[in-house]
């Protein structure tokens, strides 16, 4: 296998297992589907470029510039391809967007007072910044280093923007005191939970991630199925449902309260 092509499968293939180990503790026992062939082709130039958006989204935190480079690096985290869908399909980018607006990003339950020491693995995160705060900060030093080299990322070829990915993997850039690992950490981390988040959080549009992966959603009662056995559960798997949609917790299939 040629030295391009290595490169083009590392960061996909390192995050699908990583998916499947989530996915896994989420749906004991469910069949696994997602697509093991990573993308191949270039990603689009900007976000108008993703696969026929319903309409153009209001962006609460990111920047146009910002958002592009996220839509384009969490569709090589998780590509879609014609077998399965991916990060830009499942609408990752606003999952982000959308968590970095609220509470979490804010970090409003997270100590961010000094002193700021580097800990170790058990220790967490050990960072003045915010998640907001870090986004920011990354996004804006990989901004200005791509516009330097005058090769914005969403225009890379695959193999170029996960050789690019993972640089900021192995933490060789200083992102304006942000260090790339662990920008790229909390990226992936991110990516994987929009993927496979309620939609009523943003990600997970159509719910493609609950479907790739065989699990049937937020039912808040399985009481109408407690006393049958054997019963094939493909059809409520392939028809997922979110808490948006579910029925009122204590309350089964008769609607009586619990």
């Amino acid at each position: 296998m040629a030295e391009s092509d290595e490169r083009a499968h590392k960061p996909s293939n390192l995050t699908r297992r990583r998916l499947f180990k989530v996915a896994g503790a989420a749906v004991a026992g469910a069949a696994v589907n997602v697509v093991l062939t990573p993308q191949t082709s270039a990603v689009a130039a900007s976000e108008a470029g993703a696969a026929k958006p319903r309409a153009k989204m209001q962006r609460h935190f990111l920047r146009s510039d910002e958002a592009i480079f996220i839509s384009a690096a969490t569709a090589r985290l998780i590509p879609g391809d014609e077998r399965s869908p991916g990060a830009r399909e499942a609408d990752v980018t606003n999952f982000i967007d959308q968590a970095l607006s609220g509470p979490w990003g804010k970090g409003e339950r997270m100590y961010t007072s000094g002193p700021w020491k580097t800990g170790t693995p058990q220790q967490g995160y050990q960072f003045k910044f915010t998640p907001a705060e870090l986004y920011r900060t990354a996004l804006t030093a990989i901004l200005r280093e791509r516009e330097n080299a005058k090769t914005p990322f969403a225009q890379m070829s695959a193999a170029d923007q996960d050789a690019y990915l993972q640089k900021l993997e192995s933490g060789k850039f200083d992102l304006d005191g942000v260090p790339s690992d662990v920008f790229f950490d909390l990226l992936l981390q991110n990516t994987i939970e929009g993927f496979l988040c309620d939609p009523i959080y943003g990600g997970n549009r159509d719910m493609v991630g609950w479907k790739a992966i065989g699990f049937p959603g937020a039912f808040a009662s399985w009481y109408d199925l407690a006393d049958k056995h054997g019963i094939n559960l493909d059809q409520r798997a392939a028809n997922p449902l979110s808490i948006a949609d579910a029925a009122a917790h204590g309350q089964h299939s008769g609607g009586q309260a619990e």
